[in-house]
């Protein structure tokens, strides 16, 4: 079967899934809109490939929504579709139904890129990238959570100021790990020496509340980007003149930056 075959169900493929995970749900309509009701205070925009959408629509529904203390994410039919699994944890993730592991409970120590890469293919939405820096959270024997940094960045602005980017953070499918972020920058920094650390919240799932509440500081809002998809449900940075019979968007990033 083509992977883009329009006759997909993936509503359905979606809520059976949810079903498995003992997770109710609601579908309902709004203007346009298909969405999910996920209990009082998350709503998943579902967006299909063929859709008449522009990013400040979403961007625009999330806002409404967030006025109301609901958090609404934006679903992608080929983030779905293509990584199941990960959009599954996230959601179980959002619902706070995954176990708790005390972050004192695990130590740190630096992986290998082999290590790192299917971690994160296996559990970040994203999936890997590269980096400097590979830093994994075990508790025992386990790999729970990896952050990975790139190498630190001279900055024009101040004398031998240096700064890091936090590229990717996740955790195992399944788990929280209380204190994992704040430990894993704590190390990094320590042997590193950044004077500070950023990184981005990718809009359509995150307002970084995780990184506000570690004390990073909001510093900039970046333009959604248009991505072309290929047959395999790949995206790529759409180039100028560029041409897709499918493109696909984001709603933007967040940058944050913390200060030592």
């Amino acid at each position: 079967m083509n992977i883009l075959n329009p006759d997909y169900n993936w509503h359905h493929q979606l809520s059976l899934a949810l079903a498995s995970h003992k997770i109710e749900c609601h579908f309902f309509l709004e203007d346009e809109f298909e969405l999910l009701s996920l209990g009082q205070n998350l709503i998943i925009n579902l967006v299909s490939l063929k859709n008449q959408f522009t990013p400040g629509d979403l961007i625009k529904l999330q806002e409404n929504y967030g006025q109301r203390n609901i958090k609404l994410v934006h679903l992608w039919e080929d983030i779905w579709r293509s990584k199941p699994g990960q959009v599954l944890a996230r959601i179980k993730s959002l619902l706070g139904q995954n176990t708790r592991i005390h972050g004192r409970k695990t130590k740190v120590i630096k992986i290998a890129k082999p290590v790192a890469d299917t971690f994160l293919n296996e559990n970040h939405l994203q999936g890997t990238v590269s980096s400097r820096y590979k830093i994994g959270l075990f508790e025992k024997d386990e790999l729970v959570a990896v952050a990975t940094f790139s190498a630190l960045r001279k900055m024009n602005h101040s004398e031998n100021y240096k700064s890091a980017e936090l590229i990717r953070f996740s955790v195992k499918a399944g788990y929280s790990v209380t204190g994992g972020l704040s430990k894993l920058i704590a190390y990094f920094a320590e042997n590193h020496r950044p004077n500070d650390v950023m990184t981005y919240a990718d809009r359509d799932w995150s307002a970084g509340e995780a990184y506000s509440a570690l004390g990073f500081m909001l510093t900039g809002i970046l333009e959604p980007q248009i991505y072309l998809l290929d047959k395999n449900l790949n995206r790529s940075l759409k180039k100028d003149n560029q041409l897709s019979a499918t493109e696909v968007f984001n709603t933007g990033s967040l940058k944050f930056i913390l200060q030592f």
